[in-house]
């Protein structure tokens, strides 16, 4: 009896946490991407409201507009819908693409990371950016308060998004990402970072982020990172149990 009533709670607070997100979609050039919008609780079509935006990593790729909330859903609905509330937009990259243009190579259980070999965005980093701007010109959103973040694959998205657009962001949090070093003087003035990764990530290197951190710090950025010891991929969880990370983005204002 007790179990089955601990399932009828978590269903039914599941539930209600994911009805949080309604389902949308944006198409530009014949191109679609599906995502999750979620409004503040007593949202106010008269006002203008901070805008989060959070990208999944490559498991969460798809086309079902439902697994790009596996991680960070709570986090996004605790921090963004009351106690600060914001617009929050979670968008679904296919599979067979990504958010950043880096070229990947696995051998076995070993994957290695190139990031500039390419200034082309991919097809989703472009409609994304798309997507950004049609948000930005609604009149829904103060855009002197734009936020982005996202973990693994969405980190590295994050990271080249605010070099892709300077001008946009206040702040981001990446966790367990990469990116160019080359381009970070693009948006080192403009837009504080936050940076997440475990020590001992086997799947995208610590050394990333200590790279990122290290090379900003010295442009003059504000950024900060946060390294979690023992910790491999999954920062991810650490990250979204910071309890300064909402308030930390809030505070930096275009």
């Amino acid at each position: 009896m007790k179990k089955s009533l601990f399932t009828f709670v978590f269903l039914v607070y599941a539930f209600l946490g994911y009805a949080q997100f309604k389902p949308a979609s944006f198409m530009v050039n014949g191109y679609t991407l599906p995502y999750k919008v979620m409004f503040p609780q007593d949202y106010d079509e008269t006002k203008a409201y901070p805008l989060v935006l959070f990208l999944h990593g490559a498991g969460e790729r798809g086309n079902d507009n439902q697994k790009q909330l596996t991680h960070g859903e709570q986090f996004l609905i605790d921090n963004f819908h009351v106690s600060d509330p914001a617009i929050v937009i979670v968008p679904q990259c296919p599979a067979d693409s990504y958010w950043a243009n880096v070229v990947r190579h696995q051998i076995a259980d070993k994957m290695t990371l190139t990031f500039g070999v390419s200034d082309v965005p991919t097809q989703p980093m472009t409609t994304l950016m798309a997507l950004v701007d049609n948000w930005l010109s609604s009149g829904k959103v103060d855009v002197s308060r734009v936020y982005a973040g996202g973990l693994s694959m969405g980190g590295m998205g994050t990271l080249e998004l605010i070099w892709r657009m300077p001008h946009t962001f206040a702040a981001a949090f990446p966790i367990c990402g990469g990116a160019d070093l080359t381009k970070l003087p693009l948006y080192a003035e403009s837009t504080a970072v936050w940076i997440f990764h475990g020590s001992d990530d086997s799947v995208v290197p610590a050394q990333n982020s200590r790279d990122i951190y290290k090379a900003l710090k010295s442009l003059g950025c504000d950024v900060e990172y946060t390294e979690y010891e023992g910790v491999n991929h999954n920062s991810w969880d650490s990250a979204f149990k910071e309890k300064d990370l909402a308030a930390w983005l809030f505070r930096h204002k275009k």
